[in-house]
């Protein structure tokens, strides 16, 4: 098949299907989003904590390491078990997989801010909570932003194994694509979107983390 027929027969997908490809585009991108939303919430937390106990840090990162090294259709195969079939299992997959990114990047963030500063907030009369949301979290946000980012462009592309237990997402259309007779440009109207998702993911959160930096905004 020549470049050119296959540009074809992919715009004719698109064509043919564009309102299909939209819809499994906006369900994969929100498994995905919501996946790292909650991995957000929980991760966060505990990345704080264990950069005020170190005795613990070793023994998170390493449980997370563990997570991390379990193939993704082992680990959705496992929650299926429990949790069936649909949305759920690959959100809850996600979850468990941005966990190490955003714990290790809190964790490093929180450690990274100098001890003269914290010592000068400390002067000033802050309290803890004073210290941590006015000193400790504005200066480490852009390495804790990084790890948000990461997870969530590693989320995009774990999301597409979500076809296997029918939890849609484009990794519908990249499977139908292997049983087509023009599978390539069906495979290719799947994988173009997931990729645009994940480059553009990756920039917005980046935005924000500019933002969100003082240093930056200084600059």
């Amino acid at each position: 098949m020549s470049d050119l027929n296959l540009i074809q027969q992919l715009f004719h997908y698109y064509n043919e299907n564009g309102g299909y490809v939209f819809t499994q585009f906006i369900r994969h991108f929100l498994i995905s989003f919501y996946g790292v939303l909650f991995a957000s919430i929980v991760g966060i937390p505990i990345g704080i904590f264990i950069s005020r106990r170190l005795n613990l840090a070793d023994w998170v990162m390493r449980l997370a390491n563990i997570i991390q090294t379990i193939p993704a259709l082992a680990m959705v195969s496992v929650l299926m078990l429990g949790l069936g079939l649909g949305v759920n299992v690959v959100i809850v997959t996600v979850f468990l997989y941005s966990l190490l990114p955003i714990i290790k990047n809190t964790y490093t963030g929180m450690r990274q801010v100098d001890d003269g500063v914290l010592d000068v907030g400390k002067g000033m009369g802050m309290t803890p909570w004073q210290r941590l949301y006015l000193v400790e979290l504005p200066l480490s946000i852009s390495v804790i932003m990084a790890g948000v980012r990461n997870a969530l462009v590693l989320a995009i592309g774990i999301t597409a194994i979500g076809t296997f237990v029918g939890a849609g997402g484009l990794g519908d259309i990249i499977v139908r694509g292997t049983n087509a007779t023009d599978g390539a440009a069906i495979i290719l109207a799947g994988a173009l979107p997931t990729a645009v998702m994940s480059i553009f993911a990756d920039w917005f959160l980046g935005t924000i983390e500019r933002k969100l930096d003082p240093t930056s905004r200084k600059k």
